[in-house]
């Protein structure tokens, strides 16, 4: 693993299968309030990176924690992946390197893609290296309809935009219970120029090869949860069409000792939707 010099948030980049570049944010590795604790390690949505962390990475951090938020391959600054492949099982094979390199026992905290991956990564890595589990707006039996509008959406615009105040328009349009930003300026850190034109910062292959979509394999991944021992926090944004109220009864029946929190502002991008109280839910969970 190879750091970058930085005052309080080091990039880092760790190594994922077929020595893939995975590039992170990180705080307080060597911190001495970090080193009884376990470390946070943050995976993302699709189509997202590391950046939908940086509130609530600061403010673990700043609470003394070891944080780590991951760029996944074909994400954001990691590597593409040369082949294509975006499966929930190499997205696993990934976080399971990463969890190797941090040595330490981590609380996993996945949104989406990256709760489903947390969930196939825990599994795999046994409570020894994930010692709790954060589901963000997702549960193995989600909601096609709402993954379906997902896809449209980053289909909608693979062909980039022509500026950035476009391009917020087309989140507005997408996210309608967000106030839209009076400065379109933090989008760059979502968004790279080319040719004139910005384009999402991850693989179009991601969504081009139907056979890999990483948003399947709904009964293995359900038994992967079943057979968990750790604590498992599930948080649904109440807005969600992702994640439905019978999918969270039948998640919280198959998996009983799972805490359930509600957020009555956010929808399927809950962290960013509200928050504070996000961070407020994870913050408690972590510490107790």
């Amino acid at each position: 693993m190879s750091v970058t010099d930085s005052t309080v948030m080091k990039t880092v980049t760790f190594r994922g299968v077929d020595d893939l570049s995975l590039v992170a944010d990180e705080w307080n590795r060597d911190a001495s309030s970090a080193r009884d604790r376990p470390t946070i390690l943050m995976l993302h949505g699709g189509g997202q990176n590391r950046f939908s962390w940086k509130n609530t990475g600061q403010i673990l951090a700043d609470a003394g924690y070891h944080v780590v938020a991951l760029d996944s391959r074909g994400h954001g600054d990691s590597d593409r992946s040369p082949t294509a492949t975006y499966t929930v099982e190499a997205l696993c094979e990934d976080t399971l390197q990463v969890l190797y390199q941090i040595g330490r026992p981590v609380v996993l905290v996945g949104a989406s893609m990256g709760g489903l991956t947390g969930i196939a990564a825990a599994h795999e890595a046994g409570p020894e290296l994930v010692s709790k589990l954060v589901l963000v707006d997702v549960v193995p039996r989600f909601e096609k309809d709402g993954s379906a509008r997902i896809r449209d959406f980053m289909f909608s615009s693979i062909d980039g935009f022509a500026s950035l105040e476009e391009a917020a328009d087309a989140v507005a349009a997408y996210l309608p219970h967000r106030d839209k930003p009076r400065n379109v300026d933090g989008l760059t850190k979502n968004l790279r120029q080319r040719d004139g034109r910005w384009y999402w910062h991850w693989d179009p292959a991601f969504l081009t090869k139907p056979e890999d979509d990483p948003f399947v394999r709904v009964d293995k991944l359900e038994q992967a949860a079943i057979s968990l021992e750790i604590p498992i926090l599930l948080i649904r944004g109440k807005l969600s069409d992702v994640v439905s109220t019978e999918g969270v009864e039948d998640f919280l029946a198959k998996v009983p000792r799972a805490e359930f929190v509600e957020l009555s502002d956010a929808g399927h991008t809950a962290a960013g939707d509200d928050n504070d109280a996000f961070t407020d839910v994870v913050v408690r969970f972590v510490a107790s």
